[in-house]
């Protein structure tokens, strides 16, 4: 008896995978092109006409304009809009993108609030809505991107009080929350952050004194935390931030002496100290601050002479203080 073969039966079975996995693949990138599409209906100026012009089903998603696939999964990976001058709202179907790593819609006039589908896309790394008109209040499932590094709100209309969850952003380097109207304490979960690079918070209504925390943020090289309502004296445990190289206090309700503030930064490394509100004479320590480009101490309440050691300060291009 012949032995029965196999190969038409095998031959079957991989064109049916092939056909379950070809098939997957495409009806995949079809529900991303669906998102891009219901975004695309719900902008309501396109002033250049980037997304009227490019973005059709006559070409792949793939090769629309701000669009990346990945090459593995053949999935929209990073989509990046900014700058566009587009109008409209962020529609619920964006968190479907589930390989979306990378998210700017940043400079352009987004409004509305974030949807809650949002929370779904898990595997982002750097998301911007920078500059835009979205409103509410600053979702507390951002705190939930466990991949997150950068964070970029900045230049909105968010309220309300800044999400502790936020603090669950292990790996979190930048973070920009500057320009809204946030109100409230900072949150002491914030400085669980310890790979924070770049913190601003400078523009909103936040309030108390500068938790003595911060210094946790080891590697902060870039502090923004002026024009809001912190008072008090500026905690010591601030000098120990000794990879900071900017730093902008000013236009709070600070107070202290100027001297016993810049003792702190023995190991300080700053291009730029914005300082306001403080008292007493320039002490002439602050001729150690060798590599200071920009130094303003306008309306404060110092008084005495100009220490003869600013002369030490062979780097300085800026120098305020007027208002004396």
């Amino acid at each position: 008896m012949a032995k029965p073969s196999f190969l038409p039966l095998m031959f079957a079975l991989l064109s049916a995978t092939f056909g379950v996995i070809l098939s997957a693949k495409y009806s995949n990138i079809t529900i991303d092109q669906s998102v891009l599409l219901a975004l695309k209906l719900d902008i309501t100026h396109d002033p250049h006409n980037f997304l009227a012009t490019n973005w059709s089903i006559s070409t792949s998603v793939c090769n629309w304009i701000g669009v990346i696939c990945g090459s593995k999964q053949h999935r929209i990976t990073a989509l990046d809009l900014s700058s566009m001058d587009l109008t409209g709202t962020i529609p619920s179907q964006l968190g479907n993108l589930s390989f979306l790593a990378w998210l700017d819609i940043g400079d352009n006039n987004f409004h509305g609030s974030l949807p809650i589908e949002l929370a779904d896309l898990h595997r982002l790394e750097y998301l911007n809505f920078g500059n835009n008109n979205l409103d509410g209040k600053i979702p507390y499932w951002l705190g939930y991107f466990a991949k997150l590094q950068s964070l970029y709100l900045y230049g909105n209309n968010f309220d309300g009080v800044i999400p502790f969850t936020l603090g669950n952003l292990s790996k979190l380097e930048m973070l920009n929350l500057g320009r809204n109207q946030i109100s409230g304490r900072i949150p002491d979960s914030l400085f669980k952050c310890k790979e924070l690079e770049f913190l601003s918070l400078y523009n909103n209504s936040l309030e108390g004194n500068v938790p003595t925390e911060i210094e946790n943020l080891t590697l902060l090289n870039t502090l923004y935390l002026d024009g809001n309502y912190f008072k008090g004296e500026i905690a010591p445990a601030i000098g120990n931030l000794i990879s900071l190289v900017t730093i902008n206090l000013s236009y709070n309700n600070l107070t202290g002496i100027i001297s016993y503030f810049l003792s702190c930064f023995v190991n300080f490394k700053a291009y730029f100290l914005y300082l306001k509100n403080f008292i007493g004479v320039i002490p002439s320590t602050l001729g150690n601050l060798s590599k200071l480009k920009k130094l303003s101490l306008f309306n404060n309440d110092l008084k005495g002479v100009i220490p003869i050691t600013i002369g030490n300060l062979s780097n300085l291009e800026i120098f305020y203080l007027i208002s004396n």
